[in-house]
């Protein structure tokens, strides 16, 4: 269930992603709510790449899914 809510999150973010060219995969979500995703495209090799990861991605999961403690890049 935490999955699929933490996916349904990343769709809603994704637009935003393809728009610069990037994208996010969801790699892995573990039961004490460590998210891991891989920045895929041109926010792979970004150098703003961690400030997407935790401003932008980390931050709208928390909001989204209490559940969610930390995002990690995978």
């Amino acid at each position: 269930m935490l999955k699929e809510k933490v996916e349904k999150v990343l769709n809603e973010l994704r637009p935003y992603l393809k728009s610069e060219g990037g994208n996010v995969e969801l790699v892995d979500v573990s039961e004490d709510g460590v998210v891991k995703v891989r920045l895929t495209g041109s926010c792979g090799c970004c150098p703003m790449s961690t400030y997407t990861l935790k401003m932008g991605i980390e931050q709208k999961l928390k909001e989204a899914v209490p559940e969610v403690k930390e995002v990690k890049q995978a």
